[in-house]
């Protein structure tokens, strides 16, 4: 399965930032692509989702 369903299920810290994240992180891989979207059938929301939940990308809120 693309969406990693059972991470954001285990996922504790706060949704809106976890979301938000996820949202930029959607944006960029729309502009500059990543090798996982092949894998993900380019699925850019679902990779984006994925990454941000896996720590794969870093992420910090500025105010």
């Amino acid at each position: 399965m693309v969406l990693p369903l059972d991470l954001l299920i285990q996922e504790d810290s706060n949704i809106y930032e976890v979301t938000r994240a996820a949202i930029r992180r959607a944006f960029q891989l729309s502009v500059t692509g990543d090798e996982e979207l092949e894998r993900n059938q380019g699925k850019v929301v679902s990779t984006a989702i994925r990454q941000v939940l896996t720590r794969k990308v870093q992420y910090q809120i500025e105010e």
